[in-house]
């Protein structure tokens, strides 16, 4: 539940911050009626996204219990580990700057004159974001259909992303009151920082796969065995592994893949936050030195009147 609802929050968050961006601003400059192309490519990226989720998880059913099911359980965990990752970075990098962008695509959409450029934005921004949802969403479903395959499991996964949905489109509401002007940055960090170990953990089970396929010959010792006090099966065992990446028994590649990518995600955090507070900070003394510039060429000008 709590991974689904965290991925639907955070991709949801995102997709409907970029709608309500492109809709404040259309309101802002009386164009109204191009509510309906966005809308339009809203949907239609929504029926792409759910066709190709549904169609890709039925698809791969059939192979269940196979090396089949084995090796695209494995590709998910690895492109979606990837593609987290690096969203979370471009987030990081992009976030204040991404109203100004998507204003100048529409200003630039709406000066050629055709009625689907605006839907083509949109399209292009909500798919994106729903194939990411998509590919995270089935590595989750993959990961935990192992750990506790129970229709009561199975609900609280899609009480998860419904809760996180609702909240995100919530959250988007506000913001198209409120004319986009919510500073998110904060909010996608800390969201980032907790998605990091979800990727761990989908490496960790990238890792397990490959061992049992006989793809990985070395690393795969056992480090130890707590399932006598919690079983990666059970409801906290599974919570714990969808989380942090749990594991009862561990080998030492799969510690090693998920403490070195840990370490690897938190130093490059700490490295684009200390990036930005200097470009900040040397923003703020450019913009100090040339106000005072200013003044003084304006008092010298006064005095030579």
């Amino acid at each position: 539940m709590i991974p689904t609802f965290v991925i639907f929050l955070r991709e949801g968050i995102e997709a409907s911050m970029i709608v309500a961006i492109l809709l404040s601003y259309l309101s802002r400059i009386n164009q109204r009626r191009h509510f309906r192309d966005v809308w339009l490519g809203v949907a239609a990226a929504m029926v792409l996204v759910l066709a190709g989720g549904f169609g890709a998880f039925f698809l791969i059913k059939q192979y269940e219990g196979s090396n089949v099911q084995t090796y695209f359980e494995t590709a998910t965990y690895v492109i979606a580990a990837g593609v987290l990752t690096g969203m979370t970075y471009w987030m990081h990098k992009h976030a204040r700057t991404m109203a100004s962008e998507l204003q100048a695509r529409s200003d630039l959409a709406l000066t050629k004159g055709t009625r689907w450029g605006l839907g083509v934005l949109s399209f292009q921004a909500v798919g994106r974001e729903g194939l990411e949802t998509m590919v995270f969403t089935l590595a989750i479903v993959f990961a935990s259909s192992r750990q506790a395959a129970t229709p009561v499991h199975g609900n609280l996964l899609l009480v998860g992303a419904l809760l996180g949905l609702g909240v995100a489109l919530a959250l988007a509401y506000a913001m198209y009151k409120m004319g986009a002007k919510l500073n998110l940055r904060k909010f996608f960090r800390v969201l980032g920082l907790i998605l990091m170990f979800f990727a761990a953990g989908l490496l960790a089970d990238a890792v397990e796969n490959f061992e049992q396929l006989g793809w990985l010959k070395f690393g795969n010792h056992v480090m130890w065995n707590s399932s006598g006090i919690v079983t990666e099966s059970s409801s906290v065992g599974d919570i714990l592994h969808s989380l942090v990446g749990y594991a009862d028994r561990p080998t030492i590649m799969q510690g090693i893949v998920w403490v070195g990518y840990i370490v690897f995600s938190v130093a490059m955090f700490i490295t684009l936050s200390r990036d930005h507070v200097s470009r900040h900070a040397r923003h703020e003394q450019r913009a100090t030195l040339d106000g005072g510039r200013t003044r003084r060429r304006h008092a010298r000008q006064q005095g030579v009147h």
